[in-house]
């Protein structure tokens, strides 16, 4: 299909386009260069041509308008770097104002009303996350973790984090958590709006935050700080400064975040190559490094777990094909279990499908790139893993084609966890849909359960892990001893999220040298004690 034949196609009325100039300070500026952005659907059918289409309008060649909404949904200024130092200068002083104003209007007020604006903008909420390419399904899962994070539980967790206060000897003993200042944040091109709104409770705990919007799918990002963030801040009279927001290219905005006087915090997602390189310049520069880093989370099955269920919860392995950081990346089996574990899970495997990220039962995300897929493969079979089932791409009709969007959901069987990681899909994360599921050699129950938690403890990244059991002290024995990772689950979805139970972080190269779960909120302040008497109490040295 032609460029001019698609300008003179017939526009779908349902169609919407959107435009966002800049977010300074509350403030929308507009830019001389724009980012525009194809609809997901558009690159699914033709991307040839809805890519040709989003390069003319990138270069100025041509300008956006109505002929344009079958294929491109919208654009966003890209901004300068004079125009982001800005930004970061209105947040260092609107931290001044804003961590002086009480903990019941930054926590209490501000979150029940963003919390109200999730459910009262869920639809649109869902739309831009599937503007970014993200199942229905997989959206709805996000959203269910933006309502927990800011529900009242949590609310009053973080509040009592914040501050807690106990009366001794006549005296008010206090720890109370103090905003670190400007927070900035670099989220993944994968998930960039959902990881933009954790900033809420960075936002809540007295810290300014100025966010980066990817070049590549800034829609989401730029509607949720307006929509979302910024109206909360707003409706509470929140200093304008507290929020920014700017497309562009992540290596000139890291840097002059990296320079400027202003910065006290960086949030980055990203791989745990870059991402601990980056931990270092961070370190250089005083600037303190939250790491969101790749996952290769591990589930154990043991003899006498519901494999029903076990094996609907490995499922998740493949979701968005396997983009997503805290999904199942690997199954240790009891081998009494595993046979009959991997008839279910294969069958179960078969009714997932392909399709458009709008389309409801959608589960498979496209991949860009395969390459990495096959090597990945090609390794495991090549040291002795067996291939169950996968192993091809797919089109959109769920066909095997070499060159289509869409990889098999694939599943490869190694016997024997002692050396199972000389196998690379087992060593390292992979991020497409291939779940290694590794059968433990036979034995006593106590060694192998002593085996298992070692082999979990000495993974070299820490996001999540999760269990299978029923024996109570097989689920006892596991909680005492696996300390590797951010979140442990027993018995249920391994990608769940729980009401005041952290949903991102962890160890090792998940989060770098100081990686830990726990919330944003938490992880952009620091700790301060408080002592406090009258003045007619005596001075008590005890």
């Amino acid at each position: 299909m032609s460029i001019e034949s698609i300008e003179k196609k017939t526009v779908d009325p349902t169609v919407r386009q959107h435009s966002f100039g800049s977010y300074l300070a509350g403030t929308e500026i507009s830019g001389s260069e724009w980012v525009h952005v194809p609809l997901p659907r558009a690159l699914m059918d033709d991307s040839f041509s809805s890519l040709s289409l989003k390069r003319r309008l990138d270069t100025g060649e041509i300008v956006m308008d109505e002929s344009h909404a079958n294929l491109i949904v919208g654009r966003v200024a890209l901004a300068d770097i004079a125009i982001v130092e800005r930004g970061l200068e209105a947040a260092h002083r609107a931290t001044k104002e804003w961590r002086a104003v009480p903990l019941g209007v930054r926590i209490d007020e501000f979150l029940t009303i963003l919390h109200e604006r999730f459910v009262q903008k869920s639809e649109e909420l869902e739309y831009f996350l599937g503007l970014e390419g993200h199942p229905r399904e997989l959206a709805r899962w996000e959203r269910t973790s933006m309502l927990l994070s800011t529900s009242p539980e949590s609310r009053a967790y973080f509040r009592d984090q914040m501050w807690h206060e106990i009366h001794h000897n006549d005296r008010r003993n206090i720890v109370r958590r103090l905003p670190d200042g400007v927070v900035t944040l670099n989220p993944p091109a994968n998930a960039p709006m959902a990881s933009v709104l954790l900033a809420g409770l960075s936002l809540a705990a007295g810290n300014a935050v100025v966010a980066r919007a990817p070049r590549s799918s800034p829609l989401g990002v730029m509607w949720a700080v307006n929509e979302l963030l910024g109206y909360a801040l707003a409706e509470v009279g929140a200093p304008a400064g507290c929020l920014s927001a700017f497309c562009g290219d992540p290596q000139p905005m890291l840097d002059a975040w990296l320079a400027s006087p202003y910065v006290n915090d960086i949030m980055y997602f990203g791989s745990s190559e870059n991402g601990l390189s980056f931990e270092r310049k961070c370190v250089e520069s005083q600037k303190k490094p939250i790491l969101e880093l790749a996952g290769n989370d591990i589930v154990v099955v043991w003899r006498d777990a519901n494999l029903d269920h076990a094996a609907t919860a490995l499922l998740e392995g493949f979701f968005g094909s396997g983009q997503l950081c805290m999904i199942p990346n690997q199954v240790v089996l009891h081998p009494d279990i595993a046979d009959a574990l991997i008839e279910k899970l294969v069958a179960k495997t078969a009714e997932l499908y392909p399709g458009y990220p709008d389309e409801d039962g959608v589960l498979l995300s496209p991949v860009l790139r395969h390459e990495k897929f096959y090597k990945f493969l090609e390794d495991a079979v090549g040291k002795g893993a067996e291939l169950i089932v996968g192993g091809h791409g797919i089109a959109l009709d769920g066909t095997r084609d070499s060159a289509g969007f869409f990889l098999e959901p694939t599943i490869i069987r190694i016997d024997g966890l002692a050396d199972s990681r000389r196998i690379d899909a087992v060593k390292y994360e992979t991020f497409f849909p291939l779940l290694p599921l590794v059968v433990i050699e036979r034995g006593d129950d106590d060694d192998l359960l002593a085996t298992i938690a070692e082999f979990i403890n000495t993974n070299l990244y820490g996001l999540r892990n999760s269990i299978w059991a029923k024996d109570q002290g097989v689920i006892d024995y596991l909680i005492a001893n696996i300390v590797n990772g951010g979140l442990l689950v027993v018995n249920a979805s391994h990608i769940a999220f729980g009401v005041t139970v952290p949903s991102h972080g962890g160890t090792g190269l998940t989060g770098g040298v100081s990686g830990e779960a726990n919330h944003p909120g938490l992880r952009t302040t620091h700790v301060q004690g408080l002592i406090v008497a009258d003045g007619d109490t005596p001075p008590i040295h005890r």
